[in-house]
């Protein structure tokens, strides 16, 4: 039976409303109500109340059709899910991509209207913008749309026949992104010790460890152990959600490890853990807990993590040093110097936290000019006798 009832508007304005039993759902089980208002008199509500009866009877009552769903729609109900799956510092820069490139090409877009041909067009915009980061946001587009086929918001995936573009390597040689065992200790003659005693200590960790650079600035004084000459990597800084300086553990189970350290760069620790203490004793911080940070800002919080790569800059300018490396290029010759000096690709790989060796030779791009004229020399010899 129908419920016919008067309602009121925020103006004050008087209407009516039907209410109509049409049935269980049959997903809950729960009884199911269609209802119509905006009648005028009572009478036009019976009328339209005895025909919704009548159609509901008949089983021909044309259902509403669905709102038309729009890109951004599906890609909040993507996220949703995605943040579940991955670090927060992933979820924040994925949620960048899509504000800054692809929710401006597609959001406004009702997304089974989206054709190849339009994601086509958006990643050839991207490609002409960046050099690598177009296939990274189309990877996203693709999954979101994968997301759409699975809920029934699209037939087919349109981004599944786009034709990725690749830019061609360009002539000469790659800038070099590693130091020289020459270059390095050159690198360390230029700091002075005297005045920037933990500019020099910092880098001294990054060039005798490989580090990143977040597990350089989340290390506290219990991850180093003075009896076994030691240092304990299992947490990483990095960037959260709205840019917040967040710590999280490594990324994968090979990223924990202890790295070896040697004896000199123990006593620079030392030495630096004692001029600690004294400076902020001197305004009025204790520094002298286990989880006291190893480098901070002035305030004793933790560093911003493009505080290295500024001091970098700034020596590499001021002494003209070349070629010029990045904060990663410090982690580069670590692996490149060790695999120089001998070291087994499997223990190098151990110490960086790679949970590939292919991974650790990949970065081995760089041999010494005397090894290759002592390979050369060698078979010349061995072609001789």
């Amino acid at each position: 039976m129908a419920s016919i009832k008067k309602y009121a508007t925020k103006d004050g304005k008087e209407f009516w409303r039907v209410q109509v039993f049409a049935g269980n759902d049959p997903q809950t089980g729960h009884k199911k109500y269609k209802v119509r208002r905006g009648f005028k008199t009572k009478r036009e509500a019976t009328v339209a109340a005895a025909r919704l009866e009548l159609a509901i009877s008949n089983g021909d009552l044309e259902e509403e059709k669905p709102t038309p769903v729009f890109f951004r729609d599906v890609y909040e109900e993507w996220y949703g899910n995605y943040i579940n799956t991955v670090r927060e510092s992933t979820w924040a820069r994925t949620a960048g991509m899509f504000d800054n490139h692809i929710l401006p090409a597609f959001g406004d877009k009702r997304i089974a209207t989206i054709t190849t041909k339009d994601v086509q067009k958006a990643v050839k915009q991207w490609f002409e913008f960046t050099s690598a980061n177009y296939k990274r946001w189309y990877n996203y587009v693709s999954s979101v749309m994968d997301y759409a086929v699975r809920q029934g918001y699209m037939d087919k995936n349109p981004a599944k026949a786009v034709v990725l573009p690749h830019h061609d390597d360009l002539a000469g040689d790659e800038p070099e992104n590693f130091w020289t065992k020459e270059q390095m200790n050159h690198f360390f003659s230029c700091i002075d010790q005297a005045a920037h005693f933990d500019i020099f200590v910092m880098f001294r960790v990054l060039a005798y460890t490989g580090v990143r650079r977040g597990e350089l600035l989340a290390l506290t004084w219990n991850d180093v152990s003075f009896k076994d000459n030691s240092v304990k990597v299992n947490k990483t800084l990095t960037q959260g959600d709205k840019g917040r300086q967040i710590v999280q553990a490594p990324k994968t189970r090979a990223g924990r490890r202890t790295i070896p350290v040697d004896n000199q760069t123990i006593a620079y620790l030392k030495r630096w853990r004692r001029i600690q203490q004294k400076s902020f004793l001197r305004l009025g911080i204790n520094t002298i807990g286990p989880d006291q940070l190893l480098f901070t800002n002035t305030k004793n919080g933790y560093q911003s993590l493009n505080t290295p790569s500024k001091r970098l800059h700034k020596i590499q300018d001021d002494n003209d040093l070349t070629p010029r490396i990045t904060i990663h290029g410090f982690r580069h010759s670590f692996i490149s110097n060790l695999l120089i000096a001998g070291v087994p690709v499997t223990s190098v790989q151990k110490l960086v936290g790679h949970t590939d060796p292919t991974i650790t030779l990949g970065v081995y791009a760089h041999v010494s000019a005397k090894q290759e004229s002592e390979a050369t020399a060698a078979l010349a010899k061995y072609m001789q006798n």
